[in-house]
C-alpha cells in the first residue's frame, strides 16, 4: 500500500528481463531496487548541482535505447527538493515524442510542497509533464498520495492515473500481494482530500522558512555549499571540500559515507550520504522537523566541520 506500492505494481506489471528504466541521479532510493526486483535494468545519469540536479534533454536522448521501457521523473524531487519548470519539461517532451516506445512515470508525491520562488511568473505553482503535453497521456502514469502533503505517511495511501490497460495490469499485481489498504486508511484519505485545503499553503510557507534557515546556515559552514531547493522538505548540500580531512579523533574522511558516519558518532546528528541516492559527495537533510531541532543540528554540523584538519 502507499505510493511505493503503486510504483512497484507499475514496474512489476510491465518490465520484462532486459528492459531498461532511465533514472536520473540523485534518485529516491527505492526506484532502482524496484526495477531490479522486476528483472529490469536501471540506467542512471548523474545530474550534478550545476544542472540543479535535473536531467537535460540531451542526457535523456543519449540514454534511450530500443530496450528503454520507462523514464522516471520526480518533481519536486527527493532528495534534492528541485523542481522541473515548464520550459525544462517541454524540452524533455520533445525527446520523448520521438521515442514512442518509452513510457513515463511521473512521481508527483510532493506536488503541494512547493515554494513561490520555484518558477517564473508565467508558470503555475506545480506542473507535470502531462500539463505540458497531454498527447503523452496514453504512455504516462501519474503517481501521488496523501503521505507528504497531508502528513499521512503511516496511513499508506497512494494512487495513480494511467491508461486503462496499465491500471488493470497493476490491479492484478495488487490483488495477489497486499490486496488493499485498510478501510480506515481509505476513509481518512477521502476526508483529507475532500476537506479544507487551506492548511496546505500555510504548511508550505512554514517549510519555506525552515528551508531558508537551513540553506543560509549550511552555506556559512566551511567546507559545505548548498543550493536552494524549490520544493519538498530536503536539502542536498555538497560536502566534497571535507574529503581527505581528519576529524578531531583522527579519522580521515574518504567519502560522503565517512562524513555521515563520523558526524553521527561525534555529534549525534543523523544525515543520509549522497551515495545512497546515487550521487557521491553530498548528503541529505530533512527539515520536516522543528526549528529548535534544526538550530541545534546546524550548530553541531558547523562545529564538526570547523574541527576538521
Amino acid at each position: 500500500t502507499g505510493g511505493k506500492q503503486v510504483i512497484y505494481n507499475c514496474i512489476l506489471a510491465t518490465i520484462n528481463p532486459g528492459d531498461e528504466v532511465i533514472i536520473p541521479a540523485p534518485y529516491w532510493v527505492s526506484y532502482p531496487d524496484i526495477v531490479l526486483l522486476a528483472g529490469g535494468t536501471p540506467k542512471f545519469v548523474e545530474c550534478d548541482e550545476q544542472s540543479d540536479f535535473k536531467i537535460s534533454a540531451e542526457q535523456l536522448e543519449k540514454l534511450i535505447t530500443s530496450k528503454t521501457k520507462w523514464f522516471i521523473l520526480n518533481s519536486p524531487a527527493n532528495p534534492t527538493g528541485m523542481c522541473y519548470s515548464r520550459s525544462e519539461l517541454t524540452e524533455l517532451v520533445k525527446v520523448l515524442k520521438k521515442h514512442k516506445h518509452v513510457n513515463i512515470l511521473t512521481d508527483d508525491i510532493y506536488e503541494h510542497i512547493i515554494y513561490h520562488d520555484v518558477k517564473s511568473a508565467n508558470d503555475p505553482k506545480f506542473v507535470n509533464i502531462l500539463e505540458v503535453d497531454n498527447s503523452l497521456k496514453d504512455r504516462t502514469i501519474v503517481v501521488n498520495g496523501v503521505s507528504k502533503a497531508y502528513a499521512m505517511t503511516g496511513w499508506r495511501i497512494g494512487y495513480a492515473a494511467g491508461s486503462k490497460e496499465l491500471i488493470k495490469a497493476m490491479q492484478k499485481i495488487q490483488s495477489q500481494s497486499t490486496t488493499n489498504p485498510s478501510s480506515i486508511s481509505q476513509a481518512a484519505a477521502v476526508e483529507a482530500l475532500n476537506g479544507d485545503q487551506s492548511f496546505i499553503k500555510t504548511r508550505a510557507l512554514e517549510f519555506k522558512k525552515r528551508r531558508d534557515f537551513v540553506v543560509h546556515a549550511l552555506n556559512n559552514i566551511n567546507g559545505l555549499t548548498c543550493v536552494n531547493p524549490q520544493g519538498a522538505f530536503y536539502v542536498f548540500p555538497n560536502c566534497k571540500k571535507t574529503m581527505n580531512k581528519k576529524t578531531s579523533s583522527g579519522k580521515i574522511i574518504k567519502n560522503d559515507t565517512d562524513f555521515a558516519t563520523y558526524l553521527l558518532e561525534e555529534t549525534g546528528v543523523a544525515i543520509v550520504q549522497g551515495s545512497a541516492f546515487g550521487l557521491e559527495g553530498y548528503f541529505r537533510i530533512s527539515y520536516a522537523t522543528s526549528m529548535q531541532i534544526l538550530e541545534k543540528a546546524v550548530i553541531k554540523i558547523k562545529s564538526f566541520c570547523e574541527s576538521l584538519k
